[in-house]
């Protein structure tokens, strides 16, 4: 029970510091433009209380830990998602272009961090065996999640991080209407990427496209941010 409640606090922890340092970085790349709506909001904070959603950081994460550690023993998919940081788009000097900056510091930061912990594990070796087994889980889980939260947010479709990123990049016209798919876009995500995969695999179909892309890629993801941080036996 106890390894339980510890494999928990170490997967739990270094999910809510991903999601939350990464919707901070949302925060403070407006305000670098020129927006201080998210410190008037009292969001522009570090404080991971401040970007709390109760489903999105607690619950959800929380659930997949629970599910994944009690049916394979380990961690192998996360997500989540916090309270979206507040942005006034008409502040920017270009308000297409200063929303396409924010939404891109979003997943940097996750993959900042992520290549941060892969330094770090550096250290381990400096530790009693104990303390380096658990600050290796640590580390390897702050990884994870950031890599995953970053890599999912760049996919194509609004109001994830991707569908502003595209918004930014399009001709005016067209990016009008990719912009109206925010409207449905995250109903679109959960279906199409949680829902349907599920049901499918249920009648014996398999259907996963994002799913497959993620695991083709977040290993390569791995390896890229282990050999960027001189790790180049772990990858």
């Amino acid at each position: 029970m106890i390894d339980l409640l510890l494999q928990l606090a170490l997967g739990v922890v270094p999910a809510i510091l991903a999601i939350t340092l990464h919707e901070a970085a949302h925060g403070y790349a407006a305000l670098a433009m020129g927006d201080d709506t998210a410190r008037r909001a009292g969001r522009l904070s570090l404080n991971p209380l401040r970007h709390i959603d109760r489903v999105g950081t607690i619950l959800l994460p929380g659930f997949l830990l629970i599910v994944q550690l009690l049916t394979l023993g380990r961690v192998a998919f996360m997500f989540g998602w916090a309270k979206p940081v507040p942005v006034a788009a008409w502040k920017f000097r270009d308000p297409r272009r200063g929303m396409m900056l924010v939404a891109a510091a979003g997943p940097a930061m996750n993959f900042f961090l992520a290549w941060l912990a892969a330094l770090a594990w550096h250290g381990i070796d400096w530790l009693p065996p104990q303390p380096g087994e658990v600050a290796a889980t640590l580390l390897g889980y702050f990884i994870l999640a950031n890599l995953v939260l970053g890599l999912f947010n760049l996919l194509p479709v609004p109001p994830l991080d991707g569908g502003r990123i595209v918004v930014g990049l399009l001709p005016a016209p067209i990016a009008l209407r990719w912009a109206q798919v925010e409207r449905v876009g995250i109903l679109v995500v959960v279906l199409g990427v949680f829902v349907l995969p599920q049901l499918l695999r249920e009648m014996g179909v398999r259907f996963d496209p994002v799913g497959a892309a993620l695991g083709n890629v977040l290993p390569r993801a791995i390896s890229l941010v282990l050999r960027l941080a001189g790790n180049h036996g772990l990858d």
